[in-house]
Order: C-alpha cells, then structure tokens, then sequence
C-alpha cells in the first residue's frame, strides 16, 4: 500500500551534510566507530575529564546575567542563587568591557544596556552584596579590562574578610577572539598578550583556585564559524596562549591547569557531542605532545557551555524552549563543567524573570529527572558519534 522502497532508495540517494561540511551516512555500523577510547578520566580524555563525571556532582548551573545598575544586578543574582543556580556568571555593559567611565561621551547610549555597568570599587560591591565569595564561584565575561575587574572583585572579597586564596571563578582575558569575533579590544595584540600573561602570573601567586583564562570558541561560531572551525580556531588561540606565557618564563604545569575554554552548543545534537569530544581529546595530545605537560590537570580540557544565542528566534518565541533543551542536553552528554541555558526570549531583549528561571529549571530537569547524570558519557559506543 505504501511504497516504502522507493522513500528508502531516495533516503540512501539524498545527501545530507552538518553545517562543518561533514556528510552523515544513512545508517552506520561498527566498523565505522573505529577503536574505543579510554574511560572517563583517562588520557586523552574523549569521554570526559572526571572518572564518574556528574554521578557524584552536577556541572555548575551558571545563568549569564547583568544589565542596568549594579543594585539591579545583583537583585537577579541573589534570586537566581534561590532558585537553585550554583555558580555565578557576570555580563558587563559595552562601555565597561571598552574600559570606559558611564559619563563618559563615547559610553552615551550603551551604559546598562547588554550587561552591568561598573565604574568603580562601589559598584563592584554592591554587584556582590550580600553574596559570600568564599562560597560562589563567578565568572566575568571581561576581556581588555580583565585584570581591573578581576583586582577589583578581589578588593570586595578582601572587604568580606575572604581571603584571596580562597576565591574561585574565571575571566574570560580571551583578547585574540576579540579581533577575530567580537571586537572590544582596547591595546593592540602585543602589550594585550602581556597583560593576558601577567595575569596568568599573578593569580598563580595570590588567587590559585582561580581560572585565568576561558578561551572562546562562542563567539566565533556565533559570527559564522562552523563546529570545525570553532574547534580549530579556539585551540590555535589556546596554543598562542600556552606560547606567550612559556615565552614570559612561566613553566607550563605551572600555569596550565587554570586554562579553560567556553563553547556554544547548537541544536545539532550527534555534532555537538562529537565536537565536544574530539576538542578534548586533541587539546590533550597538543599539551602532552606538543608542550610536554607532565600534570594530567594541564591536558585536560575544562570547559563552559552556552546554548547559541545566534538559534532563537523572534518569532514563535517559544519555540526557542525546545531549541535550548536540545543544545543543554547536546552540552551535558559532551561532557561540559558548567552550562549556561538563554531564555526563550532573548531574541527580543534582556531574558525576563520568568525566561531566566525557565531557563534554569531547563538545566534542573536535564540534570535530575533525565537520567543522563548517571553514567559517564552515556553517548560513548554510538556508532555515528
């Protein structure tokens, strides 16, 4: 009654490819997953940097947020942090990220706008009031002005009486992606290199439990790059990175367990655990063999995810929902140490409350009513995979 040959024959005909390019074959088989790699926390890592992963802890659920004042801010946190989040995740307005004063002409028109405005030691306070540092880790999507942010969060713990060495986070001090992607660049490459590796430096002697760097494959793939790219362009900056500080004299099992990395997730689930994966295994080969790290911590690619702005839609908002589900899912089953989930509404503007908490009670339900916790990389044995 049906011709199901014919709908078979064009299936095996059409060809069907991922946004890298990658051609996906109709059906695969054992013979194309090739040999299984080591377990869970083993070198080189393809299947995840921790033994038993999240059976014993979830990754860190941690919702970017800032706009308007540092007050208002810091009110989301506080509420997020009731809801259940578990770690912090800073957004800075355009002119603090520029490295610019709220009164200052250039700042007109953008002062609050996509994140927080920070103009001194005060507002950085209030950002973290009532917020106990020595029990949240933050991270801080700030890059030219890094390491002013950074001195002045470490300013607002000392007022807390928390000591240095026990403050926890990470700064994005990802400089290179900027000229490629984003563009809030302030110095030229060079002396940015030397502040990316002062830093590096710094936090080694005063803040050891800190991550000194993300290095940003998002932003890339979000301008346009492919999985792919977003792989080979983030480890080429990671590699200029581990350059610049073996060339300032800093040996690198000594700064290299602070490096971490952030990528996007895209709705293309079986890639982006493939991408995942294959980032692992190749940034553990390039430290091993490439800069001779001895400290499994320096091979291991830690990582934070964010599902892709550049998929929401406008229209049908909700739609977008089902979207950020699927790329949360495709983050957990690769592997990721921290997610952040957008709201189904960030096509408009600024996420609500409600998307914001929608948003987290996305990551609450992946992570304790899916089952995909249980078990250290679940997807690992998928022939396509």
């Amino acid at each position: 009654m049906f011709p199901r040959n014919n709908v078979d024959q064009e299936a095996r005909m059409s060809e069907i490819r991922t946004d890298s390019g990658i051609e996906v074959k109709p059906v695969y088989r054992a013979e194309d997953a090739g040999a299984s790699p080591p377990d869970p926390g083993q070198y080189p890592y393809t299947r995840g940097v921790y033994p038993t992963m999240y059976r014993g802890r979830l990754w860190t659920m941690r919702q970017y947020a800032g706009f308007a004042s540092a007050r208002e801010s810091n009110l989301r946190y506080r509420y997020l942090l009731e809801k259940g989040q578990t770690g912090l995740s800073v957004a800075f307005d355009l002119p603090t990220q520029l490295g610019l004063d709220s009164d200052d002409p250039r700042a007109e028109g953008e002062v609050g706008k996509v994140g927080v405005a920070i103009d001194s030691l005060e507002d950085m306070a209030v950002l973290f009031d009532s917020i106990p540092l020595d029990k949240v880790t933050t991270s801080m999507t700030i890059n030219a002005p890094a390491a002013v942010l950074l001195l002045l969060y470490e300013l607002v713990a000392e007022r807390q009486g928390v000591a240095s060495n026990l403050l926890g986070g990470t700064i994005q001090n990802d400089i290179l992606k900027e000229y490629a992607a984003r563009g809030t660049y302030i110095y030229p490459p060079r002396p940015s290199m030397r502040l990316i590796t002062d830093t590096f430096a710094y936090c080694q002697q005063h803040i050891p439990k800190w991550n000194t760097i993300s290095i940003s494959g998002y932003h890339i793939r979000e301008a346009g790059a492919t999985a792919a790219q977003e792989i080979a362009f983030t480890l080429s900056d990671g590699i200029a990175y581990v350059d610049a500080a073996i060339r300032a004299g800093l040996p690198v099992d000594e700064f290299a367990p602070r490096l971490s990395f952030f990528f996007v997730s895209n709705p293309n689930l079986l890639e982006e655990v493939a991408k995942f994966r294959a980032a692992r295994r190749m940034w553990a080969r390039i430290m091993k063999e490439r800069f001779g790290a001895k400290k499994d911590a320096s091979m291991m690619l830690r990582f934070h995810t964010q599902t892709s702005g550049a998929s929401l839609t406008a229209q049908q908002p909700l739609n977008n929902v089902v979207r950020t589900t699927i790329e949360a899912l495709a983050a957990v089953l690769g592997g990721t140490q921290s997610l952040h989930t957008n709201g189904f509404d960030e096509a408009l503007g600024l996420p609500t409350q409600d998307a914001a908490t929608l948003a987290l009670r996305t990551q609450q339900i992946i992570g304790y009513e899916s089952g995909v916790a249980a078990t250290a990389d679940p997807l690992a044995g998928s022939y396509v995979v």
